[in-house]
Parts: structure tokens; sequence; C-alpha cells
């Protein structure tokens, strides 16, 4: 089994600041970082580290070039990167003292994926191979319909929500993996256990991974349901936090583990990230997180 990630690659300028800016305020940071990001990036690291062979595709500039070795590093096939794109895709992230965030993105490369790169790497993969999508690069419902002609499974992470999410062809998903956000949004729905029961009648077809942040996870498929609380850990940066959930989730799966071992695994190797500054250097490696079950 093969696992494809076409995703964003991001520049993280990350702000620490005292809260996170409100309309109108001009605020002073007490410190910049760069870091190397993108929801994409992120879980394709959390797959590598977590020892799943895992291909990254997408697309970025010259100044981007330096992500592909943190890739790497990581343990991530990079070929199906393009580097031609006119800017490399951006984030700018504040961290308040509570470790929340808030986060303005750039698209640059990800958003100017073409058809033909498409085609030229879905066309590499077989029937069960495991397509992992985000909502920050374009193109997703033809990346969807390719793979899906393939006979790929799908796991989609609709992040960021968008209406027009509604719109892709949501059908061909095998798994969807989200927050309470964007659960909220895809169900319209507010309560988390409505969010739950309405996904899973829409989409009876996939299994429903809702995170709820400190509260756990919530897991609904054709035969079963779980709920899995999360560990309890001094938050630092809650950054990439969903995004190691993801990775090591999906290669929990992919290594034979059920769903209640894989989403307790899952959220082991999140609070470890959440307990860390940064985006994907806060992915933790698998002798961390086993240590903790």
């Amino acid at each position: 089994m093969q696992v494809l990630n076409f995703g964003s690659l991001n520049i993280d300028y990350v702000y620490q600041q005292t809260h996170i800016v409100r309309p109108g305020e001009t605020l002073g940071s007490r410190s910049m970082q760069v870091h190397p990001g993108g929801k994409g990036a992120n879980q394709s690291a959390a797959l590598g580290l977590a020892g799943v062979a895992v291909k990254h595709a997408g697309r970025i500039a010259k100044d981007g070039e330096w992500l592909l070795a943190h890739l790497q590093k990581s343990g991530v096939d990079t070929t199906f990167i393009d580097t031609d794109a006119e800017h490399t895709g951006h984030a700018i992230i504040q961290v308040d003292d509570h470790g929340e965030n808030a986060i303005i993105l750039f698209g640059g490369g990800n958003q100017s994926i073409e058809e033909e790169h498409v085609e030229k790497v879905i066309q590499s993969y077989q029937p069960n191979d495991i397509l992992l999508l985000q909502n920050e690069i374009n193109n997703i419902p033809l990346i969807m319909r390719k793979a899906a002609e393939q006979g790929m499974k799908i796991y989609f992470n609709p992040a960021p929500y968008e209406d027009a999410i509604r719109d892709f062809p949501l059908d061909l998903v095998s798994c969807f993996i989200l927050n309470e956000t964007e659960g909220a949004g895809l169900s319209e729905a507010l309560e988390m256990e409505e969010v739950l029961e309405n996904l899973h009648k829409q989409y009876p077809q996939a299994d429903i991974v809702l995170t709820l942040g400190g509260d756990g996870v919530l897991f609904k498929s054709a035969d079963e349901r779980i709920q899995v609380p999360a560990n309890k850990v001094e938050v630092v940066d809650t950054t990439a936090a969903g995004d190691t959930f993801i990775g090591y989730f999906i290669a929990s799966r992919i290594n034979g583990m059920n769903a209640e071992q894989s989403l307790k695994r899952a959220c082991a190797a999140a609070g470890i990230a959440v307990g860390r500054a940064g985006a994907l250097e806060s992915v933790p490696n698998p002798e961390e997180v086993d240590a903790l079950l």
C-alpha cells in the first residue's frame, strides 16, 4: 500500500504575543520565528515519522526549497514536489500566552497546482493506495476524481473550512478527519453528537473522525462508535497538533491497529505536539508516542 499526500507547503512566520490581535489594534510581538509548515507538509511529516512510506505532491518556489530537506529528514519522499511556482505559500501565525493561535494564509504555489501535474502523479498509484487531502491547495475536486478512477482510498481533512467544500465530490471520500469548526460547517449542526450523526447520515460510506481539542475525539463508522479522551498536557503551541493527529491516525491504521488503538495513539502524538513550539518541527517520533501508551 502506497500513501500520497497531495497538499500544501508553507513557510510559517510565527509571532509570540500576549493575545491575538483585535480589529483595529496594533500589537507588538515578543519574538518572530520562521518554521517549515503547511497542513499538507505537517501531515506528511507525521506520516513519515510514524513509519509510513509517504510521497508528498505539491508546488513551491525557489525560496521554499529548504522545505524539502525538512520533509526528507522526516522520511517523506519529495519526488512529486514541483519547484517552479512564482511564490511559495506562507502563513502568518499569532500564538498567544495560552498557546492558542490565529493564522493568515497566502496560497502561492499551493494555489497553482496544474491538471497536468495531477494526472502525472495520480497515474503512479494503484487500487487501495491512500490519498490524503486538505483544503489548502486548488483543484481538489479534480484530484479526488482522478484518485477515485484509480481506485484509491481518499482521506480528507476539510481544513480550512469553506462552504465551497460542499460542492466537492464528497461521496468519493473514505474517511473524513475534521475538527469542531469543520464538522459544524459541513454538517450544519452545532452540538458535536449531532455533527457526528449528521455527517454519518450524509456520507454513510465514510468513517468520521471528529477531533474536539482538549475533549478528545469522536469516531463513527458503519458498525462502531468510539470516544477517546485527550491526553492532559501543558499547552505551548497548538499549531500542527491536528496535523500530527491525522498522520499518526492514518499510520496506525495502515500498520494494522484497530480504530480505538489508532485514535489513542494519535491523541498521544497530538498531546506531545501541543507541548512544543512550531509546526512541522513539533511532530514527535514514534518512540516518544508509544512510551505514553
